[in-house]
């Protein structure tokens, strides 16, 4: 592990020398590069000096206890010098080797966000879009920009299906544990008895691939234009500007209707396309490497069922590690940090197992 560190620690080095260099400086797309590896490589280069420092003081306070000769007072004093940085020095190493684990390259990307309703008609709908005002609120606290690409709404205010872009720093890092089937229990709108029920809505969390990630062939795009369609009223496009992409080969089909130039949502439509075939190349060689499932808390499977809203209990559920918050109304309106926080922790601790 020291071989590695101060490898990242020459390179960071390195990087700081390159930066300083005019012809870097003039080149934009090398000089960004280069600031996003500095910037991935600051926590890991500050915990390892952090590290030196008392490896330092621990090998210091034993040279001294080890020569002996020393008063009472002053060896006390070196004794509790030398237990405090060998305890320094353990926490600091249990840090680093966190730090040193594979980092998802996705992690900082911005993110497409799918929500369809499943199981529960009208009140899957109604949850879907619950949801949707859930993460829309989560993105809000954080800073980031949510943007609707597309979206088949219900009479009642729900959707069939919404698909919208998080735009922010290290969205997908937060956003990527979502994927799954969610489950709501509650009594509908609809139900005039009072009795509850139980519906489904399936979410799936893309990183959103750019032109460099993922490029497309035009000779495989099948692009038809039509008419928008809504639940109705003014939400219908008396223009033909909705967008429907087919990819040939896979068969995949990605609408946009959203906006009102066809521009714009053909940029969408092929924006989402882009990212659905990224993650599945993606997932793809995941499944090559052994074991990689065994390393994730539940990231991948949107056929897996990842937590449950009941309402009557006021209880959210987190499946895959266990986790019961009796806060249900706070994280419908976007406080998302406990449950995200600890499924961040509870993968950590699989990939810290799985690299042992």
């Amino acid at each position: 592990m020291i071989d590695k560190l101060q490898g990242i620690e020459e390179r960071f080095e390195k990087i700081n020398e390159l930066l300083c260099n005019p012809e870097i400086v003039s080149n934009q797309e090398e000089y960004k590069k280069l600031m996003r590896e500095q910037k991935n490589l600051t926590p890991v280069v500050e915990k390892y000096r952090e590290y030196k420092k008392y490896d330092e003081t621990l090998n210091e306070s034993k040279q001294l206890l080890d020569e002996g000769g020393l008063d009472k007072d002053f060896k006390e004093l070196v004794q509790e010098e030398f237990e405090q940085a060998k305890t320094d020095l353990e926490r600091c190493s249990e840090e680093l080797k966190i730090l040193l684990l594979p980092k998802d390259p996705n992690d900082d990307k911005n993110v497409i966000v799918e929500i369809r309703s499943g199981a529960g008609g009208e009140e899957a709908a109604l949850f879907a879009a619950s949801l949707f005002r859930m993460y829309s609120m989560y993105a809000e606290r954080k800073g980031w920009k949510v943007e609707i690409m597309n979206e088949n709404p219900t009479e009642l205010g729900g959707y069939k299906e919404i698909s919208f872009s998080v735009e922010g720093e290290g969205a997908y890092s937060r956003f990527k544990f979502e994927s799954g089937v969610h489950r709501v229990q509650r009594v509908p709108e609809t139900e005039s008895q009072g009795r509850i029920q139980t519906s489904t809505v399936t979410v799936a969390v893309l990183p959103e691939a750019e032109e460099v990630d993922f490029e497309l062939n035009p000779a495989d795009l099948q692009i038809d234009v039509f008419r928008s369609s809504g639940a109705g009223g003014q939400k219908v496009n008396k223009t033909s500007s909705a967008i429907r992409v087919t990819h040939i080969p896979t068969g995949m089909v990605v609408e946009c209707q959203d906006e009102r130039s066809q521009y714009k949502n053909k940029d969408k439509a092929l924006k989402v396309l882009r990212s659905r075939l990224l993650e599945i190349e993606q997932q793809k060689q995941a499944d090559e490497i052994a074991g990689t499932r065994k390393a994730q808390v539940g990231t991948g499977d949107r056929s897996e069922r990842i937590r449950t809203y009941n309402f009557p209990q006021g209880r959210v559920s987190d499946h895959r590690i266990g986790l019961t918050l009796y806060k249900i109304e706070a994280i419908m309106n976007g406080d998302l940090d406990e449950i995200i926080d600890a499924l961040i922790t509870a993968d950590t601790a699989e990939k810290l197992k799985a690299e042992e």
